[in-house]
């Protein structure tokens, strides 16, 4: 219980700390800039939930195409979108089938409190910190926090072959004014979003970051993942400036659910019969 309410209560304060003063903010200034003349990502922000990648919602625009394979039938739809979302991906046969499938009680390792995975952090409605000088860009997430650190560089690291993640390796590098992270060596045991859109180990992340003004971050996420998708398919959000400092946060396993069978206990895709 008390780890609840320290949750509930570091939402709200981030969700004051958000809320503009009487009259609105002032008009942001422009972007600031590092002394080697790179715009500084550097501060603590907010970022929009996006708990399904394909929708559009607040401060974010999602992905959305007509029904793309045979399989993927009004009827098979019918139980996935219950709700009203008729968004749709481009799906291959084995990507169709895993997102079909898809039981959060038993194929969400969150409920277990194992790795949300890359895109899930930054998807998430908490805040993200960024530090950044000449060689590195790292990412302080609230959510379990962790930490993503991105070199500037072209390379991966050796102890990459061969050694899948669940958050994979990232290379950061500019293209102009645009930081563009580029993100790869998954162990696919992740999903994409909340609502649990698939991914393989193939899957490819490309971010890129644009600082707009002194008060927001443009950020685009692009899924390339042949097993899972026919062709990649991006979504677009906006990071807002925040005053505040990230907070202690901590997963605790939901122990009752497991109890009671409502939340079975995660295994990798490997060790299931």
């Amino acid at each position: 219980m008390f780890w609840a309410a320290a949750v509930v209560l570091a939402v709200s304060l981030h969700l004051v700390a958000q809320a503009p003063a009487p009259g609105g903010r002032p008009a942001a200034g422009p972007a600031p800039r590092q002394s080697n003349g790179k715009p500084d990502f550097s501060g603590v922000w907010s970022a929009p939930y996006v708990p399904d990648m394909t929708r559009n919602g607040r401060n974010q625009v999602g992905y959305a195409e007509p029904p793309f394979s045979p399989a993927d039938t009004p009827a098979a739809r019918q139980a996935i979108y219950a709700k009203g979302n008729r968004a749709e991906l481009p799906f291959t046969p084995w990507g169709l089938q895993g997102w079909t499938s898809y039981d959060a009680n038993n194929d969400d390792a969150t409920g277990n409190c194992f790795p949300y995975g890359l895109t899930r952090m930054m998807n998430a409605p908490y805040p993200i910190q960024i530090m950044q000088d000449d060689r590195h860009i790292a990412f302080m997430f609230e959510l379990d926090m962790l930490h993503h650190i991105v070199p500037f560089s072209s390379t991966l690291p050796k102890h990459a072959e061969g050694n899948p993640t669940w958050y994979g390796y990232s290379l950061a590098r500019w293209d102009g004014d645009t930081l563009v992270v580029e993100s790869q060596g998954f162990n696919g045991y992740t999903r994409l979003d909340t609502i649990g859109h698939p991914h393989s180990d193939q899957l490819r992340v490309t971010q890129t970051f644009r600082r707009l003004d002194a008060d927001r971050i443009g950020q685009t996420i692009t899924i390339t993942d042949p097993k899972t998708y026919t062709k990649p398919w991006s979504n677009e959000r906006v990071f807002t400036r925040l005053d505040a400092p990230l907070f202690e946060y901590s997963c605790e396993e939901n122990n009752k659910s497991l109890w009671e069978g409502r939340i079975k206990l995660w295994t990798p895709p490997w060790a299931r019969k």
